[in-house]
């Protein structure tokens, strides 16, 4: 498997490697110990699996607490993929990074806690799978307006089709500094200096 790095601590791309031959493919799609090596440390206890048509937006959600990290990947179709930094204090806050995710290139996305995810459907359909480090928990859940201004995602879809919660949602500044997560910096390492 390749793991490719972000910018954003923690947010990884991962390339599962793939065995095909003339009867078609075989991958794992997850591997506890082998992907914990490759910087997916959370333990997964929730399974999602959705099915959008083209121009669907979904997002931007998150949950707090009970932060979830999720593992994302798509069975059948072509997403844009999403990912935005809401960790209060955090160097990288309110930027997003984004990712195309289609059966196609198997690749998927490794979204620690503390950001929120949404993607847009490119393909006539796409059915899309993410593991979840947490359960789902209603009265946590949040959700950011999918085309806030101040994040400026640059979405590659015209006249969205998003649902009437998504359409209602606050900006990312008129959520309570309360109900972001806060960001932890990382412990510094053996003979690093600590980090303020």
């Amino acid at each position: 498997m390749k793991t490719v790095a972000t910018e954003f601590e923690g947010l990884l791309v991962l390339e599962p490697t793939v065995f095909s031959d003339a009867r078609g493919f075989l991958l794992e799609t997850w591997n506890q110990p082998r992907y914990a090596a490759a910087g997916v440390p959370a333990p997964m206890v929730q399974d999602n699996l959705s099915r959008s048509v083209q121009g669907v937006v979904r997002g931007l959600h998150f949950q707090n607490p009970r932060s979830q990290a999720k593992l994302v990947f798509v069975l059948e179709g072509e997403i844009f993929d999403v990912a935005v930094d809401v960790r209060r204090g955090s160097p990288t806050f309110g930027r997003w990074f984004s990712v195309r995710l289609s059966a196609e290139n198997k690749r998927q996305l490794y979204i620690p806690v503390g950001f929120a995810h949404g993607f847009g459907v490119l393909s006539s359909t796409a059915l899309v799978s993410y593991k979840c480090s947490d359960v789902y928990q209603p009265e946590a859940e949040m959700t950011i307006f999918w085309n806030d201004p101040r994040l400026a995602i640059d979405w590659p879809i015209s006249n969205p089709i998003v649902s009437p919660r998504d359409s209602a949602a606050p900006t990312i500044d008129a959520i309570p500094p309360a109900r972001l997560p806060t960001w932890q910096s990382p412990p510094s390492a053996p003979g690093e200096p600590e980090r303020s």
